[in-house]
């Protein structure tokens, strides 16, 4: 590997993130790279390699070599950078928030999908909203205002400064609070979205991947045994929110799709929902479960 002395030119920051990520086992390396590289000298991708062979100031280098230990110690480039894409948009991620991932886009899809279908009145609301990519999207795709609620601090700080970026700190109202206790008990929503703690105790103990174990936010994560806690709690209080008509979706852990049907279903003594159903991602697992509330509800 170069010594960082050798590191002149942007083709020397780029070949020594390829060799020190792969020598860790850092997945797709040179894409990792890349992504450092292009991030920290504000280049696009084509920039990269066009303007491979020019030179880059001790400073610039410096400061690139660094944001490439910390990803060869498993820190995550979302952290590093601050920031993540979700859904076409860049939002700013923190330690104190859930990375987003790709796989939440599916309960976005679902949700446009069924707003033509809903004849529900009342406003929009995002349980545990976390970084506010769902509250933020919905805001921005369905020009409507959202309340986000989470229970953590640092976590709204950070989509606090979310709404500011993408231009909706007047449309996603943010709350503090634990899920339903921040609501009196006569307001509804037409449409509740919800991204819970899902992961199991048993999972966590287990062992997962190092970027998510060592550095995300355990209380995000940790949905306890059979990671249900979190879900069956969202499951015994969102029916009196959601208005006749209204759909609610959560997402959910890969495999938790019977156990949640079965928690609903438990809770509709009275037949409120009118439909349940588990969607799928685009790897076959369950991933969202999509209800809607009976209309005369």
């Amino acid at each position: 590997m170069q010594s960082n002395r050798d590191v002149r030119r942007i083709a020397d920051l780029l070949h020594h993130g390829i060799f020190l990520f792969d020598s860790v086992g850092i997945d797709a390396p040179q894409t990792e790279a890349e992504l450092v590289v292009t991030h920290c000298l504000e280049l696009s991708r084509t920039d990269l390699y066009l303007r491979a062979q020019e030179q880059i100031s001790r400073v610039q280098a410096d400061r690139c070599l660094a944001m490439m230990q910390r990803r060869s110690e498993n820190e995550p480039l979302a952290y590093i950078t601050g920031e993540r894409e979700f859904w076409s948009y860049t939002f700013n991620v923190s330690p104190a928030v859930l990375i987003p991932r790709p796989e939440t886009e599916i309960l976005i899809e679902r949700v446009l999908a069924a707003r033509d279908c809903s004849n529900a009145g009342g406003g929009y609301l995002d349980l545990c909203c976390g970084s506010g990519v769902i509250a933020i999207v919905l805001a921005l795709e369905l020009d409507v205002e959202v309340i986000g609620v989470d229970i953590s601090r640092p976590a709204l700080k950070v989509c606090r400064s979310n709404c500011a970026r993408h231009g909706v700190e007047q449309r996603v109202h943010l709350v503090q609070g634990d899920l339903a206790s921040c609501f009196a008990e006569n307001e509804q929503f037409s449409l509740i979205t919800c991204n819970p703690p899902y992961v199991s105790s048993s999972e966590m103990a287990a062992g997962m991947q190092p970027e998510v174990a060592k550095y995300e936010p355990i209380l995000a994560l940790d949905g306890g045994p059979g990671g249900l806690n979190h879900i069956s709690r969202v499951i015994a209080t969102f029916s009196s929110l959601l208005a006749p008509g209204g759909y609610f979706f959560m997402e959910i852990g890969a495999g938790q799709g019977g156990a949640v049907k079965e928690l609903l279903a438990r809770s509709d003594s009275d037949d409120l929902y009118a439909s349940i159903d588990i969607i799928k991602d685009y790897s076959g697992r369950d991933r969202v479960v999509q209800v809607r509330k009976n209309d005369q509800y």
